[in-house]
């Protein structure tokens, strides 16, 4: 089964990127119902938040539908004595939204296994993963419950230890994509392959459907995606800037300001590498030197977005966006996924 359209149970080859923080229900649903493939990111939800919003998703959809999760690396540290030092490097940004420095939590992410057990649950149409391959129990629990899915490849190297371990589909996400860079076998900075490059490589290395990521925004570039071997797209900034989505006006507005030579690579604001606007505190924080390592900066910066973002205090959020981000032209969800329906070949 080579056809995404019937792998996945969708009528259009189309799907929204997972947004870490940033998922809205009614989004995922949007993009769902107009024949596309809908995405929540899970990251940090805990399994009674996970059934919660899976209530939220069936209610708003009859469509299918992508739970998507962070594999865990091996190098995510634990709440430790080194806790009260990076937090102290971030006492002005707590003072700035008025609140007190947060005590160390008793973790900062949820296991996987309590993950897993809420997605069992659900039984999604697709499970997307991030930062790895998933184990072989992993996919054939998925498999056992009719459950597809995809893992997501910053090299030709990625690509081809996903398609081995099983995986159903393989998102090739290039450097010029929002968000994480999702590298695994190699650091980040060393996995920064454009799209046009990594596509066509994945697709001669792998005989499961490649669905293209990063720096697709209209129907130009879903149809320079098929032309390069792609069997769909997943597209995340255009429909960030989208009626639906969770992004606030200070994010949608940098989206629209933040020209293609505009963005940056940064560890900042979680400890890993991830692309998006260089607001404040990004130039703040890469200055103090003092950025914690991986979940412990995401989890303590995400003490003051948490405030910020309901504010609209741009300079203190994550302003997550790709390179063509200039291209977004907000609007319905429904609207956006038309123009890049109009790009995919008959």
């Amino acid at each position: 089964m080579t056809d995404l359209r019937e792998l996945l149970g969708i009528r259009h080859p189309i799907i929204l990127a997972p947004f870490g923080g940033l998922s809205s229900v009614a989004l995922t649903a949007a993009v769902s119902d107009a024949g596309g493939l809908g995405s929540y990111g899970l990251y940090g939800y805990d399994g009674e938040r996970i059934r919660t919003t899976v209530a939220a998703l069936r209610e708003a959809t009859s469509a299918p539908f992508a739970l998507n999760i962070w594999l865990p690396t091996g190098d995510e540290v634990r709440p430790g004595s080194e806790h009260e030092g990076y937090a102290a490097a971030l006492d002005a940004f707590f003072a700035e939204v008025g609140i007190e420095r947060p005590p160390r939590p008793d973790r900062y992410l949820p296991s996987l296994d309590e993950q897993l057990e809420a997605i069992w649950e659900a039984a999604p149409a697709v499970l997307s993963v991030v930062f790895g391959v998933p184990s072989a129990s992993v996919v054939e629990e998925a498999h056992r419950r009719g459950i597809r899915v995809i893992g997501t490849a910053t090299t030709v190297a990625e690509a081809v230890a996903l398609a081995d371990g099983g995986v159903d589909a393989v998102v090739a996400t290039g450097s010029e994509a929002a968000g994480h860079r999702v590298s695994f076998l190699k650091p980040a900075e060393d996995s920064l392959v454009g799209l046009m490059s990594l596509v066509p490589q994945v697709a001669d290395a792998v005989d499961v459907p490649v669905i293209a990521a990063g720096g697709i925004a209209d129907r130009r570039g879903v149809a320079a995606a098929f032309a390069l071997g792609a069997a769909g797209v997943h597209v995340g900034t255009s429909f960030l800037a989208t009626t639906e989505s969770a992004a606030n006006a200070p994010h949608r507005a940098a989206i629209r300001s933040t020209a293609a030579d505009g963005s940056v690579l940064t560890r900042a604001m979680s400890g890993r590498l991830s692309r998006g606007a260089p607001n404040r505190a990004v130039r703040e924080i890469e200055a103090s030197g003092a950025i914690a390592p991986f979940p412990a900066q995401n989890w303590l910066t995400g003490r003051f977005r948490a405030v910020a973002g309901p504010r609209g205090m741009g300079e203190l959020q994550s302003l997550w966006l790709g390179q063509s981000a200039p291209l977004a032209r907000g609007g319905a969800a429904a609207e956006m996924f038309a123009e890049l329906l109009a790009g995919v070949p008959a």
